[in-house]
Order: C-alpha cells, then structure tokens, then sequence
C-alpha cells in the first residue's frame, strides 16, 4: 500500500469567508435571538392562515398552557381588540420544532 501527500491551494473569491459547520449552525441558531414575530410573521414561516394557527396552536389548552406569558411562555396573547399577537421568535421557532408532528396529529399531551 502506497499513501501519497498531496497538497492543494484553492483561492477564496475576498467576498467569500470559510467558517467550520459548527459555526454556522451557532449562527443559524442565534439569528432569532432578540427577534419578535407578529401573527403576520408567523403565517409566512408556517404557510398557514392565522385563524389555522389560533385553532391548531395557539388556543388548545395543551399548547396555551406552554406558550402563554402568563403562564410563564413566550406568546403574548392579545387581551382587546387594538393589541397585536407577538412571539418570541427563537423560542417560538424552536416549539415549532418540537411539536411539527403533535400539532398536526391533534396529539393531546403535551
């Protein structure tokens, strides 16, 4: 068996930076840090209506319970008519995460 060293130089265009994958998905993971969705922002990263969202999401006991303020969550639901749905983004798009399969299946546990 015969190894061979082979040593190769490629150019990076300057507008091109090289960083490690584990760079890149802490970078991925902190572009949502100190963001806050309204209910139109979260239609458009889920493709659904809101009046879905409030139905499948945001009003099931087993969900409220976890993403309520009041509750300790990170969604302030809206108390009158003149106040705006607002989601910690973060947090928010990691439940999102987690539940994809209970959200849909209608699964009641939590």
């Amino acid at each position: 068996m015969q190894q061979l060293k082979v040593e190769l130089m490629i150019n990076v265009p300057s507008e091109y930076v090289l960083i490690s994958k584990v760079e890149l998905e802490q970078l991925k993971s902190n572009e949502l840090i100190g963001v806050y969705w309204s209910m139109r922002d979260l239609e458009r990263r889920t493709s659904r209506k809101c009046e879905w969202i409030k139905e499948n999401i945001l009003y099931p006991p087993r969900f409220r319970k976890v993403l309520d303020i009041e509750h300790g969550g990170f969604v302030f639901y809206p108390k009158s008519k003149g106040q705006a749905w607002s989601f910690q983004a973060s947090m928010m798009a990691d439940f999102l995460e987690k539940h994809f399969a209970r959200i849909f299946k209608g699964d009641k546990r939590i």
